[in-house]
């Protein structure tokens, strides 16, 4: 996609007044870093507080009276055990069990909200359409709704600092309906980078409102791309894509927790997951170091054990908090416990990795 049919957030004119580097990602320019680079970007948000742009994810409601009967035979969770102010990490997944996307569910008195992945979204609004049954209304509102998430652990006396709603009675993924800056926001406890945030979705003309009332000095950093993945994989959360696609199953990815098999209701993939669970997989997603000096694990790299190609690595770079270089990969199920070692080939060299258990990093989330 060229530069010119990229599509912008709406906090695109900040982003460049601030001089961030833009980069194509998901069919959006979006901001990779700003002037303090990668490694500082990921520092404010592990020790104070950064602001990210992700107004590119995807939005779908779903209204009527069979919203949550819908939503429990489209996503792999339990819809039912939400309470209404409550969210949930969950999945779509084809008819293998692999994964079409993992997602957020969010349960209002009156809707469900799925947020997608941005790559996915099209896919994604397909999916979901061609399942359509009972009595319920789809929309997708992605255009309509900007993005911000909060995160870090000042996260917290900065939006309260800008809100009535009593953030410290708010738990981990829970949400409500709230007004921040003077602008009606749902506003929930969820995040991407290990550390206490929030996300705030609010409509797109409010965008320069709420950039202004949370960015800039002695509030939040703003934060790009760079470090959102750095981040995201020091805290062992899965990449769309690389951690996670068509080809892996929840229970090979370790996230068998999000498979409800017992909720009653029927969902794509059920009968191959009940399979899959009862035969035991053959494989499972490992986290790892590597201790050789100047070797970083990027995606793609062949990852060997005992001579032979089994992977290669899903996710991998540098850990700023760490000062380590780590990544994640699958490797058979006889070879996954912390201290097995392997290797994985850097820029044609042989370099040997250690299985570590994940997370990397533990940080600031209130659970």
């Amino acid at each position: 996609m060229s530069g010119d049919t990229l599509r912008h957030t709406p906090f695109h004119d900040q982003h460049v007044a601030l001089g961030a580097k833009m980069v194509p990602f998901a069919g959006f320019l979006m901001p990779l870093q700003y002037g303090t680079g990668i490694t500082q970007e990921h520092e404010t948000v592990r020790t104070a507080v950064g602001v990210f742009d992700v107004s590119h994810m995807g939005e779908f409601e779903v209204s009527g009276p069979d919203r949550n009967a819908f939503v429990n035979r489209i996503t792999c969770n339990d819809v039912g055990a939400l309470s209404c102010g409550q969210a949930q990490y969950s999945a779509m997944l084809d008819d293998t069990g692999g994964f079409i996307d993992d997602c957020l569910v969010y349960r209002f008195d009156d809707k469900v909200m799925l947020v997608v992945n941005a790559a996915n979204r099209a896919r994604d609004w397909e999916h979901i359409v061609a399942r359509k049954t009972g009595n319920v209304r789809l929309k997708d509102i992605s255009s309509e709704v900007a993005l911000l998430a909060v995160q870090g652990p000042e996260s917290e006396a900065l939006v309260q600092s800008l809100t009535q709603t009593d953030l410290p009675a708010m738990r981990y993924y829970h949400f409500d309906v709230a007004k921040v800056a003077g602008v009606e926001c749902f506003l929930s406890r969820t995040g991407y980078t290990g550390e206490d945030g929030f996300e705030l979705y609010f409509r797109s003309k409010h965008a320069e409102t709420l950039w202004a009332a949370l960015v800039g000095a002695g509030r939040a950093a703003p934060i790009g791309l760079g470090a959102r993945d750095s981040l995201r994989l020091e805290a062992g959360l899965a990449l769309y894509g690389t951690d996670i696609d068509e080809t892996v199953n929840p229970y090979e990815a370790r996230l068998g927790w999000i498979v409800k098999l017992d909720k009653g209701a029927p969902f794509t993939g059920k009968a191959a997951l009940q399979r899959i669970k009862a035969q035991g997989v053959d494989r499972k997603l490992v986290g790892f170091v590597v201790e050789q000096r100047g070797m970083i694990p990027r995606p793609g790299m062949d990852v060997l054990l005992n001579d032979h190609k089994v992977d290669v690595i899903r996710s991998g770079g540098f850990s700023p908090t760490l000062r380590q270089a780590i990544g994640t990969t699958y490797l058979p199920t006889h070879s996954i416990d912390p201290g097995t070692t392997f290797e994985v080939v850097v820029r044609g060299k042989r370099v040997r990795a250690t299985v570590t258990k994940l997370p990397f990093y533990h940080g600031s989330v209130k659970r």
